[in-house]
């Protein structure tokens, strides 16, 4: 069976897996997630070593540090992927709730009731706690996931695959509802993307050529989740001992990652008195600072920053600061270089605060916080699916309600249309 074909009839099984997902009760799904993380904590030993071999082909060809950090498996990373399973099967479920209602002047009642996107097709790269909190978060909103992850991860993917299929079993769920692809080549990504009649939605998670590649070629609607240039705003008002705390958590705590600092706004008052000891606690702990001039004439010793790095993405430990005359220059910065994914500003003037919060188009903006609090686990989602920068239709970390959509109902009793 050639790709073509094996690649079809898993989107033909996800489909008919959907139609029977969807009408699961609650206490199934829920049974189902326990007994997923069950399974991983159960053959903790059998996922670490399929991660071994993907580990080992990453380093024989020569991956970066911050891919083999996405890459790799721990004990207490598989611990946490089984508990976000479990915190998604705490949550309500959003398939079937009525979510508004309202009467017209004939008397028919119009509501809206949310239901399952239906199948969901997910391609990312490296990660393979992906293929647990998509699977979990699909199934608990009543899709079929279709998994088509990067081949530094297939075998950690197979293994997650096998497991969560088994749990799908036990627990009278449709295993079809998650599949993992079992092909690395482009060209399994290429047919799934063709396969609208099949497949309702793509999520592409990754580099930006891989979402590229995927808006490119997709006849399937896509929901993006691009590139985290994200950035952190120092306040001329401001609590300077939080504000190199929460700077430093946001580049160093783990910098690969896309909601990790990329660029340091710094307002020109509290410039000089920040951005020594900002440089000196970041250069203690490897990172590369990359300044504008006006930086430079008061941290002289860092590299110029040109005009690419305002647009980078590093996933390392590299910073981009730039000082700036205001709140108004910050924004705009960030309206030209930024990528919709995660601000924050440190203040501690209110109406400055507000005013960000307000005029930030990006789908998280915080306040006095770290930028890596951009994350469905940390929000309260018990997991996501990815972290949306376009609008259409969710917009910032994807949890099991952004999973579905609504349908109107209508009540009546006997009402007939007469013009």
């Amino acid at each position: 069976m050639d790709i073509e074909e094996e690649v079809k009839i898993i989107a033909q099984r996800a489909r008919d897996a959907s139609l029977q997902v969807a009408k699961l009760p609650s206490e199934v799904k829920d049974r189902a997630l326990l007994m997923m993380a069950e399974g991983l904590i159960e053959q903790k030993g059998f996922l670490l070593a399929e991660n071994r071999r993907d580990l080992e082909h990453a380093e024989a060809k020569g991956l970066s540090t911050a891919m083999v950090d996405r890459l790799t498996l721990t004990e207490g990373g598989i611990e946490g992927i089984a508990e976000g399973l479990r915190q998604v099967s705490l949550l309500p479920d959003p398939v079937g709730e009525v979510v508004k209602m309202w009467r017209r002047p004939n008397g028919l009642w119009v509501g809206k009731m949310r239901i399952p996107l239906g199948v969901i097709g997910v391609i990312y790269e490296a990660r393979p706690n992906v293929t647990v909190d998509a699977a979990g978060l699909c199934l608990k909103g009543g899709n079929a996931a279709i998994l088509r992850g990067g081949s530094e991860a297939i075998h950690s993917n197979r293994a997650l695959g096998h497991i969560l299929q088994e749990a799908m079993e036990k627990a009278g769920a449709p295993p079809a509802a998650i599949q993992v692809v079992p092909h690395t080549e482009r060209e399994a990504v290429e047919e799934m993307l063709k396969l609208e009649e099949f497949i309702d939605v793509i999520i592409p998670r990754g580099g930006e050529g891989l979402i590229r590649f995927v808006m490119d070629h997709s006849r399937i609607p896509v929901i993006k989740h691009y590139k985290g240039v994200c950035h952190i705003f120092v306040d001329a008002s401001v609590d300077l001992g939080m504000a190199l705390e929460v700077c430093y958590n946001a580049k160093v705590q783990r910098p690969g990652v896309c909601n990790a600092m990329e660029t340091l706004l710094v307002h020109q008052e509290i410039a000089p008195r920040l951005l020594p000891p900002m440089a000196e606690r970041l250069q203690g702990a490897g990172v590369e600072v990359r300044g504008c001039s006006r930086t430079r004439r008061i941290l002289p010793g860092v590299k110029g920053a040109k005009e690419d790095d305002w647009y980078a993405e590093y996933l390392d430990l590299i910073l981009a600061v730039r000082v700036v005359d205001n709140l108004e220059e910050a924004i705009r910065h960030i309206e030209h270089y930024g990528s919709r994914h995660t601000e924050a500003i440190i203040t501690s003037d209110y109406d400055n605060a507000q005013r960000f919060l307000r005029e930030v188009d990006s789908s998280t903006v915080l306040v006095n916080a770290s930028t890596r609090f951009s994350d469905g686990y940390q929000l309260g989602l018990g997991a996501e699916i990815g972290i949306s920068t376009t609008k259409l239709h969710a917009f910032g970390p994807m949890g099991v309600e952004d999973l579905t959509t609504t349908k109107f109902i209508i009540y009546g009793n006997g009402q007939i249309r007469t013009s």
